[in-house]
């Protein structure tokens, strides 16, 4: 028997492709299956290398897919001992490391809900995360214990002593005996806390169609060594970064502390990884760094996520990696639907593309009315989902030979004295400029136009009256006339989400302040 993951081409990948494959990857079935066993405990017989995490300081922790199992087997009886039942909610505020695997797979082990949280959230952040997700205990570090300490009604565990010490008098074995359609992680948006989501409820058999990611959007495949510097409290770190390639087995390489991006090149390095997938962030910032050319790769494999990457970025990262940087697109309510098919010789991967859908996948570009847009036109990207279109709320289009490219959001086009323009190009424009390191366009109101663009930029570089009229110049060379910036605000740094992502929200509250 032939399995998906023996097949790397393009062609293979829609011939061979169905949904009952992607279950010939596991141990479980439709009935019962549990991430944590899928995960851990099918590769954990010998020392085969889990996870190598990369510390900001230039510290390296490696650990083995034993280690994990049989910690996470005491954390799950722990958690037994403790009254837990299957469905509730563990919260997990930790940032890679031993103690943050132990319990978010020792919890999915029993029956629990493993909730991610990301470390850099404030009281307030917290608060409302564990309002809405109730959870009986929250495992965090010292630091954020304090910050979490007069939320009623959560137990709090500080991860240091219960792993140090606290779970040695536990069984290290214990028996999974989830159901498939039992809920395994509550994951958030990184939205601020004033646009709160409810979180996204996965179910254990949630990792079996993220295999169409790891296979086709990260190209991941069982001998690879594969790194993702994304926090593994949202979506790309945890399920893209995380769950896909331990379940194949894979080794990892992931980050923790404060983001630098020459730390990130030298783990590439010394860890020979073969396969990246990072945000659209993380490869700028690498570009930003100058420190590129200081080191050596054994890249064969490139993706991103996130938010469109600007031409001049794609450019370094092929010309630094010797590959094409793939996009791949979608978001944590739908997951990946578009991909660029990462080590399939025969697929070409063009840039700017969003590519194509995953095997079996059904996209398309609408215009208003709900029809297809012709290629070239701009319109909603919508998904084919249980039998009708899903609205992604961006904006695309398709060209003749059937590769998508992103065009914003609904809410990025600007119409200005009749003409539409998108943020998207008028961004990719600016940041041809030498001096510029990170821009983001919007529209403003104006009396006469309706709306203009305003430009935030990020520079070393003062920002004069003579920087900002070559930034307009370049935009009305490489766009049109009436599409560059009108006005032009340079800032220390663009505000992002816990994720990375440029926030709009508050450029645009910015502008009004």
């Amino acid at each position: 028997m032939t399995r998906l993951t023996e097949y790397t081409s393009f062609a293979d990948a829609q011939e061979h492709y169905t949904p009952e494959k992607l279950w010939e990857l596991f141990d479980g079935n439709r009935e019962t299956f549990n991430i944590a066993h899928e995960c851990i405990d099918r590769h954990a017989g010998g020392d085969r290398v889990a996870v190598v995490i990369a510390h900001a300081n230039g510290g390296e922790e490696v650990i083995t897919f034993k280690k994990i199992a049989r910690l996470s087997n005491q954390f799950a009886n722990f958690l037994v001992s403790k009254g837990t039942q299957a469905g509730d909610r563990i919260a997990v505020m930790l940032e890679p490391s031993l103690a943050f695997y132990v319990a978010i797979f020792g919890a999915m082990k029993m029956g629990a809900i493993a909730v991610p949280l990301f470390t850099l959230f404030g009281p307030d952040g917290i608060r409302l995360r564990v309002r809405d997700c109730n959870p009986r205990m929250l495992v965090t570090n010292v630091e954020k214990a304090v910050a979490s300490e007069y939320i009623e009604g959560v137990e709090i565990f500080i991860a240091d002593d219960i792993f140090s010490r606290g779970l040695q008098p536990y069984p290290d074995s214990f028996k999974c005996t989830t159901r498939a359609e039992d809920y395994a992680i509550f994951q958030y948006t990184s939205g601020t806390t004033r646009e709160l989501l409810a979180a996204v409820k996965h179910k254990h058999r949630a990792l079996v169609t993220l295999m169409l990611a790891a296979l086709y959007g990260t190209g991941i495949r069982p001998n690879d060594r594969f790194f993702c510097p994304s926090s593994p409290a949202w979506g790309h770190g945890l399920w893209h970064g995380t769950l896909a390639p331990l379940a194949l087995g894979v080794t990892i390489g992931a980050y923790r502390g404060k983001f630098d991006a020459e730390r990130l090149l030298k783990a590439l390095q010394r860890g020979r990884f073969n396969n990246i997938s990072a945000a659209a962030t993380h490869f700028r910032m690498m570009r930003n760094s100058g420190a590129a050319s200081k080191y050596k790769y054994f890249l064969d494999k490139v993706s991103f996520t996130g938010e469109p990457m600007d031409s001049g970025t794609e450019d370094f990262v092929r010309e630094t990696f010797g590959r094409p940087v793939c996009s791949m697109y979608g978001t944590t309510e739908i997951g990946v639907v578009l991909v660029n098919y990462p080590g399939a010789n025969d697929f070409k991967v063009k840039e700017g593309s969003l590519g194509k859908p995953i095997p079996n996948g059904l996209v398309e570009v609408q215009d208003a009315s709900g029809k297809a847009c012709v290629p070239g036109v701009v319109g909603e990207l919508k998904i084919w989902r249980s039998g009708a279109w899903v609205a992604t709320k961006d904006l695309g289009k398709v060209d003749d030979e059937g590769y998508f490219y992103h065009a914003g959001r609904a809410d990025d086009v600007i119409i200005s004295a009749g003409w539409t323009m998108s943020a998207v190009e008028v961004e990719d424009a600016i940041l041809k400029h030498p001096d510029v390191l990170e821009a983001a366009a919007i529209g403003v109101p104006d009396a006469l136009r309706g709306q203009v663009v305003k430009a935030f930029v990020v520079s070393r570089r003062q920002g004069d009256a003579a920087f900002v009229k070559e930034i307009q110049d370049l935009v009305r060379t490489q766009l049109s006339q009436h599409e560059y910036p009108r006005h032009v605000a340079f800032v220390d740094e663009l505000p992002k989400t816990p994720a990375g992502k440029v926030h709009w929200k508050v450029l645009r509250d910015e502008h009004f302040r």
